[in-house]
């Protein structure tokens, strides 16, 4: 005990504080309760439906968990990027927690395809509008984290691109931009001005800050002749196709039992053609291209 009282006061003289006022405070400190430790309270209570149908919460509910399993995958990718000196071992546990968030994710579709009642769900979808899962800014910047901007634009432009490519530019034609046009008028959508106005500043930032430090510059710089990197490309490969062709597949389905499966084929609350705008073969999202073979990327999610 006299060793821990030492090192609390050595601690909090090299930060200039006095270690008395902090030692009281301790002995007046609350201990800690679950409920307060990840606020449960306030957590129970983020659920704010539009309508009384009994399967809003459940849309909403699994969303929420959505966005906490990106933030997961988030915490772990930036653990890789913002350190310098990150070794084979580290980069390799990282990327495999990454793959347990995104199999996560992957799994967690069922909830939305057979947890809520297809009248229901066609109903409140109707007050969401122009809101959309479209403007899931996690979901960008882990794109940006992850591999260059010039590999994210459109299937119309990648071949007009590589990194030297001006960076306005290649945000001018990201691929996902194509998901915020009106298909009509080729203007954007509501969603994407509102999710431009919030977030593409952000989000231009994270695209200069991570080029070429991203995940993917990470890994090349690795000695690729090391059995380490051998296995952490196994990984690499594992989180490119679950995030980018299985998990949009997950959620195409599920789209398209709601949005198409007797024939309607109604519109997205954002107004994107999502059949096109979801489909991996379509998007050409690859996040490591150096790590799959010619014919792997020619049949990238078909």
């Amino acid at each position: 005990m006299d060793d821990i009282i030492k090192d609390i006061e050595e601690k909090y003289r090299n930060l200039g504080q006095n270690p008395e006022t902090y030692l009281k405070g301790l002995y007046h400190s609350k201990p800690i309760n679950y409920w307060d430790y990840i606020e449960l309270d306030t957590l129970l209570t983020l659920q704010k439906p539009r309508t009384d149908f009994p399967d809003e919460p459940i849309f909403i509910m699994y969303h929420q968990v959505t966005e906490l399993l990106l933030k997961l995958i988030t915490h772990e990718i930036k653990q890789i990027v913002d350190n310098e000196l990150i070794d084979t071992k580290l980069f390799r546990e990282k990327i495999e927690r990454i793959n347990r968030y995104a199999g996560v994710l992957t799994a967690s579709f069922s909830v939305m395809r057979e947890g809520m009642d297809y009248d229901q769900y066609n109903q409140f979808r109707l007050t969401l509008a122009p809101a959309s899962g479209f403007q899931s800014a996690q979901f960008r910047f882990i794109e940006l984290f992850c591999t260059d901007a010039h590999l994210l634009v459109n299937a119309r432009t990648k071949s007009q691109v590589n990194d030297s490519t001006d960076m306005e530019f290649l945000f001018e034609n990201l691929y996902w931009k194509d998901g915020g046009l009106d298909h009509k008028t080729g203007k954007k959508t509501l969603t994407l001005q509102h999710f431009e106005d919030k977030y593409l500043d952000s989000l231009k930032l994270a695209a200069n800050k991570y080029k070429g430090k991203n995940v993917y510059h990470r890994f090349l710089s690795l000695d690729q002749n090391d059995e380490d990197v051998k296995e952490l490309k196994y990984a690499m490969r594992e989180f490119d196709h679950t995030y980018n062709v299985i998990w949009p597949m997950a959620h195409i389905k599920t789209a398209a039992y709601y949005l198409n499966s007797k024939g309607e084929n109604k519109a997205a609350t954002g107004g994107s053609e999502w059949q096109k705008y979801l489909h991996p073969s379509y998007q050409r999202r690859i996040f490591f291209p150096q790590l799959w073979t010619a014919e792997e990327i020619e049949n990238w999610g078909k």
